[in-house]
């Protein structure tokens, strides 16, 4: 597992640069206009509180909750020039730690109303692990709102096409079939892994939470204006989001 846990870590290192420019631009565009808008729903009103964002990237969603008042973001990331980045544009308001959201025990009992972790279970080969976490860091009747790809897509997902070329419909394979995904972002191989809805929920039911909501994310018409590349998320979905309280 050391050798596999670097491997990982490494490609996200290479990845690093270009997500950092891109998120100084403002997100990837499935962010910008798609899931920003469903994830700051599942979070609330975020004033005064003490906010988790486990897997933070460079802080970008982060920022976001500073800008809508909570009083402290702890962002954890096993990535260490995600973390640089993240630290210079911290405000005093938000706070970042080079560590592996799979082993929280830096942190205290019970020290967070809200966790948050976005597009990253997808990335961990032991996502059991951040719920219990989780779990433990988050108060009574804290919430843990994960956004995470859809176990639709994740199982494979191409789109089959017409003879024109014209997506029909797009093909699900292997979905039993747990384990690493691997494809191509920016240029670059990524590795993903793949679990099923159950796995995903009984895990969330089994540490102890209360599932509360499922979202299942599409995109608005003045949305697809705006970014015609998501004209595909009115078809099918391409991710999930669950609202959890301890």
């Amino acid at each position: 597992m050391p050798n596999e846990h670097e491997r990982l870590r490494r490609e996200w290192m290479e990845l690093a640069p270009q997500w950092i420019r891109e998120a100084r631009a403002g997100g990837d565009v499935a962010r910008q206009g798609l899931l920003d808008e469903y994830t700051l729903a599942a979070c609330g009103d975020v004033q005064g509180l003490r906010i988790l964002d486990s897997g933070c990237g460079e802080g970008r969603f982060s920022r976001l909750l500073v800008q809508r008042g909570a009083q402290y973001v702890l962002g954890v990331d096993n990535c260490p020039p995600m973390i640089e980045a993240a630290r210079e544009l911290q405000s005093g308001t938000d706070q970042y730690i080079l560590a592996d959201v799979q082993d929280l025990s830096f942190l205290e009992d019970a020290s967070f109303d809200l966790a948050v972790s976005y597009l990253n279970h997808c990335d961990l080969q032991d996502f059991a692990a951040n719920v219990r976490e989780v779990y433990r860091v988050l108060k009574e009747q804290g919430r843990f709102v994960v956004v995470n790809i859809h176990p639709m897509r994740s199982a494979g997902g191409s789109w089959h096409r017409d003879s024109r070329g014209e997506k029909e419909y797009v093909m699900l394979d292997h979905y039993f079939a747990e384990g690493e995904r691997h494809f191509t972002m920016k240029g670059l191989p990524v590795t993903n892994f793949h679990r099923t809805l159950s796995t995903y929920v009984r895990s969330f039911l089994g540490t102890g939470f209360t599932l509360e909501d499922v979202i299942e994310p599409t995109v608005s018409p003045e949305n697809v204006a705006r970014f015609p590349e998501l004209a595909d998320e009115l078809r099918v979905p391409n991710f999930i989001i669950f609202l959890l309280k301890k």
